[in-house]
């Protein structure tokens, strides 16, 4: 699986906003400036995740974006189908059916990682991983 710096930075700002959005919707220029990513290129994201429904937006004085349903059922999957496309570990030059197609020897094993990969991505939470991480600064605090 390649897992693109779209992905992660999709993962890293969503979960920016969930732990900022107490007070209401969070601006883009708020994530930019915690996470170092670019302005223009949260932008391009977030319309992604807003086209794909994981986020809603709020124009105006106070205006952001905030998750559309709660963290525990927003998997990291879902954001990573929402900015990029279909996750692949395969590295394959033709499809099957097309004239140059043959079989890659390792094509099973990279479709069967492929899956393993979606599998373990599907059974993490943004809840969870919030949860995760407050653990780890609680463990640094003792």
């Amino acid at each position: 699986m390649r897992l693109s710096t779209k992905s992660r930075y999709a993962v890293t700002s969503l979960l920016d906003m969930v732990l900022h959005s107490d007070k209401g919707p969070v601006s883009l220029a708020e994530i930019s400036e915690r996470q170092g990513i670019s302005l223009s290129y949260l932008e391009q994201l977030f319309a992604k995740m807003r086209r794909n429904k994981l986020v809603v937006s709020t124009r105006g004085p106070g205006g952001g974006y905030r998750l559309s349903s709660d963290p525990a059922q927003v998997n990291i999957s879902d954001i990573i189908l929402a900015v990029d496309d279909k996750v692949d570990v395969g590295n394959k030059d033709a499809l099957p059916g097309a004239a140059n197609y043959e079989p890659c020897l390792t094509e099973q094993l990279w479709d069967e990682l492929s899956d393993q990969i979606s599998n373990y991505l599907n059974g993490i939470s943004l809840a969870d991983m919030i949860e995760n991480q407050s653990e780890n600064v609680i463990e640094d605090k003792l």
